[in-house]
């Protein structure tokens, strides 16, 4: 199993507020709808105010490294990053876990 994760940092004049966010957000969410390949899926806004933090956080789980690289390539995710793009900045990582 591989757990991918993922931090958004929002740009510095994009927050909540903004339609582009929730856009982002909705198709976020909408993924296991549209991506077979993802076997677990949660997701949400940040809930602290510390400095360090990020803004929406999300971890998927999927059988092996083969089914995450068919998620990155699917056009429902392809469209959803191009979304957060515009809003944000995000890091990764990719675990297996037992």
């Amino acid at each position: 199993m591989i757990r991918h994760t993922v931090l958004f940092r929002f740009r510095p004049e994009v927050d909540w507020s903004d339609a582009r966010a929730r856009a982002a957000e909705a198709a976020t969410a909408g993924h296991p709808d549209h991506i077979e390949e993802i076997l677990g899926w949660e997701f949400g806004r940040n809930m602290t105010e510390r400095p360090v933090a990020y803004d929406f956080a999300l971890i998927g789980t999927f059988a092996d490294r083969g089914a995450v690289d068919r998620y990155l390539t699917h056009p429902d995710h392809v469209r959803g990053v191009e979304l957060w793009r515009e809003i944000a900045t995000w890091v990764v990582a990719d675990f297996a876990v037992a």
